[in-house]
């Protein structure tokens, strides 16, 4: 099992501004854990803070090592990836050249050039996780929406990633799409820790194991699903109100986080 994450006081100051302003979060392993809140509230700046994309004080610890100070390519080493809102693979390269390169990244250029017998067990059993054995031989580019970003993921899983930041894994997917992304997310979680940014609340409900919610840079609620649903402290943020005119809670249903 992979270790937590664990943040301390963590600041990012951008000009006199504070997008992230002293969060504490821990997220244990095999949780599947979402930060939500409205723009602006410093998801994404935590989470470049957490992989050396900006520069921060405070603590971000995981598998027993200080991250913070470190530059991104090392950080990368401690097995810390992430993914983007667009996924980056080579769209000219098939489904199994973006693996297999991803699956290189520790090995020496010599040994890149040279002609591969077989494809190495990793590879294998990343295209088996993210669904794309019977596309392994497709040029990335022609793959769906979903199907890119499950590559991207499966370039993750090759580099024996033990955390994993996703930042809206399911923007502009399918409502199958979805699905199966929710789905690949719990298998990853089996041995990872993993951290999603969000803002479809109906994926949330269906997949999510702990949500934590960000506001003006500051943790603002945390806890399971229902729990961040009750708190009015939540509702008035997103909604302006603590509860809706028939007193449920107020917690968007769909695209509005």
């Amino acid at each position: 099992m992979s270790d937590g994450l664990r943040v301390r006081g963590l600041r990012v100051v951008f000009d006199g501004f504070a997008a992230v302003d002293g969060v504490d979060l821990d997220v244990p392993p095999g949780d599947i854990r979402f930060l939500i809140g409205p723009n602006g509230a410093g998801k994404t700046t935590l989470v470049d803070a957490v992989t050396g994309l900006v520069r921060a004080s405070g603590s971000v610890r995981f598998g027993g090592q200080e991250l913070l100070g470190r530059p991104v390519h090392r950080i990368a080493r401690l097995g810390v990836g992430r993914t983007f809102q667009t996924a980056t693979v080579f769209e000219e390269l098939t489904v199994l050249q973006n693996l297999d390169i991803a699956a290189g990244a520790g090995r020496s250029a010599l040994t890149l050039l040279r002609r591969r017998t077989q494809v190495p067990a990793a590879v294998t059993g990343a295209l088996e996780t993210i669904g794309l054995t019977a596309q392994r031989d497709r040029p990335a580019g022609t793959l769906a929406h979903g199907q890119k970003q499950w590559l991207e993921i499966g370039m993750l899983l090759v580099q024996d990633v033990r955390l994993l930041l996703l930042d809206e894994p399911v923007a502009g997917m399918s409502q199958d799409e979805r699905d199966a992304t929710g789905e690949l997310i719990g298998v990853v979680a089996r041995d990872r820790t993993v951290v999603v940014i969000e803002h479809d609340m109906d994926f949330l409900r269906r997949f999510a194991r702990t949500v934590t919610v960000l506001h003006a840079g500051r943790v603002l609620s945390e806890g399971t699903v229902a729990q961040v649903q009750a708190d009015p402290r939540v509702q008035e943020v997103y909604l302006g109100h603590p509860t809706t005119a028939g007193g449920a809670p107020a917690v968007p249903s769909t695209r509005e986080a």
